[in-house]
């Protein structure tokens, strides 16, 4: 009876254990999308004169607007609690959208971040007010651009071009992008989103690339 019972816990156990996880998986891939179709940047070039597009990029969204001397502090949270730790991923990119009197700014700003990391996959989007608001509209969030059409919050775009966030945050319900002016939020509960959003893309490769082996 013990044998049995032995026998019986070996081969239950590991497909129990399997189920759970593929359960947790499941479960924690898959971040909400809030917003479809969000703009692409068509009406927008880098510092260098080079197009810049959402579409087949995981992209975090920044809005300096004419700003960017002020927006310094999110910068750097940004560089060390998510750009640092996922740039490395091949379809990630930082895009942060400014007017084109603030190129000098954002040159001198990519140099400080290279003491960071290699801001290879930070760019710096250069277009008009009117296009920067487009953008912003765009997203359809509960937020707006202030003056300078500038807005501490960040973004999550998925290579669809869909805002990625929360439907049932504990401290806002719907949480359509995240304070990088404020540390904590960034460090925890962006961090956590961005790993989700990763996670995905990441079970989705491996699945397409044991389907093609089969």
């Amino acid at each position: 009876m013990k044998k049995y019972l032995v026998l019986s816990i070996l081969f239950l156990l590991p497909i129990s254990v399997y189920l759970f996880f593929a359960t947790g998986v499941n479960n924690f891939v898959k971040l909400p999308t809030l917003t479809e179709n969000v703009q692409e940047l068509h009406r927008f070039v880098d510092s260098d004169g080079a197009p810049i597009i959402l579409e087949d990029r995981i992209t975090v969204l920044v809005f300096f607007g004419n700003e960017l001397e002020a927006r310094k502090a999110n910068a750097f949270n940004l560089a060390h609690k998510i750009y640092k730790k996922n740039h490395q991923f091949e379809e990630f990119q930082f895009v942060t959208l400014i007017t084109s009197d603030q190129v000098d700014e954002a040159v001198a700003l990519k140099d400080e971040l290279a003491e960071i990391e290699n801001p290879q996959d930070w760019k710096f989007a250069v277009g008009t007010a009117e296009a920067i608001q487009d953008v912003f509209f765009s997203l359809r969030s509960d937020g707006a651009l202030n003056e300078n059409f500038a807005t501490d919050y960040v973004f999550i775009i998925d290579k669809q071009r869909n805002l990625r966030g929360r439907t049932d945050d504990e401290d806002v319900g719907m949480l359509y992008g995240y304070d990088a002016s404020n540390y904590a939020e960034i460090n925890n509960k962006m961090s956590d989103d961005i790993k989700v959003v990763l996670a995905e893309y990441r079970l989705a490769l491996k699945k397409y690339k044991a389907d093609r082996e089969i």
